[in-house]
């Protein structure tokens, strides 16, 4: 064969190959599309079942010793538990607010709904005291006036209110789902735990992919500890500093610092003006005590977060912080892990590069 035709034989073949690879990975492309697309609904009942196990494994493994070595029994009792604790509550609620708002509905139509007047204390609440005070005593004097000209607005909050119990409704049953999920993982960690390692090294090779089912586990739980964890302490403390002074609506304010401290925003932000609102309301000795318990449930997070975030990793706490702050504002509360996971892998992979670099 000459020289020519040998060159056209190899430009021949290079074209069909060519060709041949790009069919094969645009086939390839298709079928993952097609595969997230099918896959996509369960993706983060999943997620959060792997999340739920990862933190609750410690857990079923105590019990299990006391259940005999008996796992899956240990992994049932653990999940029913949880979903008790998650349904019966919900259910409750839900039953309370239809009901409620039936007989709210039936003295609407019969002309027998009636407000008292609201107490003095009200008009003193912080930020919303003043207006709440106004459109109370408005609705104490003459309450069909009010839902007449209110009609509109009465109507737009009613099918909100009742789309967000849909939408809660929807959320508690894709959690019992992750939660029923979790179980199964517990149940089979280990195989579980061998398929994440196997998948791991596929991906990133024996080093450092072989360390990444590791670093999932130990990220998960050092963020669960070190945000969840904190933001529940400092709820717990400014409840017990409002039980205690007396505030009104101390579930309502504690559950707003719980819902600020776990998206990373500054407690202080509704803690101030409960601290404005107790030297207004009660005498200069309680008040400055108050204001120090809350200052320190405010600001606690600053020491506790250095000291229970990142134990036993090689991963600096501020990586796992920022990850998962950057993960929660990209996507919500499941971001809170995967960010901090993800970027724990980049500086693992990043450390390793400078390393390699450097020899």
């Amino acid at each position: 064969m000459s020289e020519k035709q040998n060159s056209t034989h190899y430009e021949a073949q290079f074209v069909r190959n060519m060709v041949e690879s790009s069919l094969r990975i645009l086939l390839l492309a298709l079928l993952l599309y097609l595969t997230y697309d099918i896959i996509k609904p369960f993706l983060v009942p999943v997620l959060w079942g792997g999340i739920i196990a990862i933190a609750a494994f410690p857990l079923t493994r105590s019990l299990q010793g006391v259940l005999g070595g008996r796992r899956g029994l240990a992994s049932t009792l653990i999940t029913v538990s949880f979903i008790s604790l998650l349904v019966v509550p919900c259910f409750m609620l839900t039953e309370s607010l239809l009901s409620t708002a039936k007989s709210v509905s039936t003295q609407i139509h019969e002309g027998t709904l009636s407000v008292p007047p609201p107490p003095a204390s009200v008009e003193q609440w912080p930020v919303i005291g003043e207006k709440a005070y106004q459109a109370w005593t408005q609705a104490s004097i003459n309450m069909s006036e009010v839902i007449t000209e209110s009609a509109p607005q009465l109507k737009e909050l009613s099918a909100k209110a009742v789309a967000s119990i849909g939408r809660g409704m929807v959320g508690v049953l894709m959690f019992v789902i992750s939660l029923i999920i979790a179980g199964g993982f517990m149940t089979y960690a280990e195989s579980s735990g061998n398929a994440a390692h196997t998948l791991f090294v596929r991906l990133g090779g024996s080093a450092p992919g072989g360390e990444w089912a590791n670093l999932t586990v130990a990220t998960v739980r050092s963020v669960l500890i070190g945000v969840v964890g904190v933001a529940v302490i400092q709820s717990i403390m400014a409840t017990i500093g409002l039980l205690v002074m007396g505030i009104p609506a101390a579930a309502v304010w504690a559950a707003i610092i719980l819902f600020l401290a776990i998206a990373q925003l500054p407690p202080i932000l509704i803690i101030g003006p409960l601290i404005a609102y107790a030297y207004s309301s009660y005498d200069s000795t309680s008040a400055t005590i108050f204001t120090v318990w809350m200052l320190l449930a405010a600001f606690s997070d600053t020491f506790l977060k250095p000291i229970l975030m990142g134990r036993g990793l090689d991963i600096p706490m501020p990586v796992i912080l920022i990850g998962a702050i950057g993960g929660m504002l990209a996507s919500g509360i499941i971001g809170l892990f995967a960010g901090a996971v993800v970027l724990s892998i980049w500086y693992k992979l990043f450390r390793t590069w400078l390393e390699q670099q450097g020899n």
